[in-house]
């Protein structure tokens, strides 16, 4: 698998850790979920590069970018997306969101329009009721127990990783994704993510009216939907109305359903089709 370039960014007040796949195309900046890092797009870099460029940044809190004792929301994401877009000389880039990362993406769009070619939404934006949310937060509370836990050793922390239900099956760049976040403690190793700012994260994105940014999408938009849950079907990230609407009131949208895969698998996983159906969206 071809390893990223890593490198720094500033952003909005923070220096931004990223990843960077070179390539000819266009470029495609990649925001992750909500405790992951930007080592949750290998995978689905092995397919969009050398024909495009992929930058992949941990958002702040997270992965190798630094962590200010505030300041967790899309408003903050957003603005550190547009610093680092200066930063780094992109007039313009395809944003590519998963998740939480896909509420930012709208959210980023939506208020600077001028900056984004096109939207790719993985699994994430839809305007969920506070019931789903719960399915949501109770479907992904053991990535969340991950948080603040000491292990002895790497080791052990990858086979508690294993242990989850959802992240299956297990690959050289899942492993490679979590030996990432992880920092050395007394006592062992724990993942690098401090807990209270994804509490806060969490509460901000429970307030967040995505349905408000639809019609403020100008650009081309891919929706990316998981055809399975997490744990049940009843914890989807988009239900088949949420989608539904977001196909409606989105100009310029369509959706792609990648089947056999659920919330992590749609990033995670190797899928022929998601990735022939983003390339053809990227190049179409």
């Amino acid at each position: 698998m071809t390893q990223p370039v890593m490198k720094k960014a500033n952003g909005d007040g923070v220096q931004i850790q990223l990843a960077e796949w070179e390539g000819r195309g266009k470029t495609i900046l990649c925001i992750h979920g909500i405790t992951a890092n930007c080592r949750c797009w290998d995978v689905m870099a092995e397919a969009l590069s050398p024909g495009h460029r992929m930058l992949a940044m941990d958002l702040r809190g997270r992965g190798h970018s630094e962590a200010p004792a505030s300041g967790y929301s899309i408003e903050h994401h957003c603005r550190d997306i547009l610093a680092v877009l200066d930063d780094l000389g992109v007039d313009n880039a395809v944003i590519m969101g998963h998740s939480l990362g896909a509420f930012i993406g709208l959210a980023f769009a939506a208020e600077y329009s001028d900056r984004v070619d096109r939207l790719i939404l993985v699994d994430g934006a839809g305007k969920l009721s506070q019931e789903q949310f719960d399915y949501v937060f109770a479907a992904i509370k053991p990535s969340l127990d991950r948080l603040g836990r000491i292990l002895p050793s790497a080791d052990a922390y990858i086979e508690l990783m294993k242990s989850s239900p959802y992240i299956h099956p297990w690959s050289s760049a899942i492993e490679g994704y979590y030996l990432y976040e992880l920092e050395e403690v007394e006592g062992g190793v724990r993942c690098n993510i401090d807990p209270a700012h994804i509490q806060m994260e969490a509460e901000n994105v429970r307030k967040v009216e995505p349905d408000m940014f639809y019609s403020k999408i100008h650009c081309k938009v891919l929706i990316l939907k998981a055809t399975e849950g997490i744990i049940s079907q009843n914890d989807l990230l988009l239900p088949e109305p949420v989608v539904d609407r977001m196909e409606k009131e989105i100009p310029n949208a369509k959706r792609f359903d990648v089947e056999g895969v659920n919330h992590y698998g749609i990033v995670f996983q190797p899928h022929f089709e998601r990735d022939m159906e983003i390339l053809a969206f990227l190049e179409g």
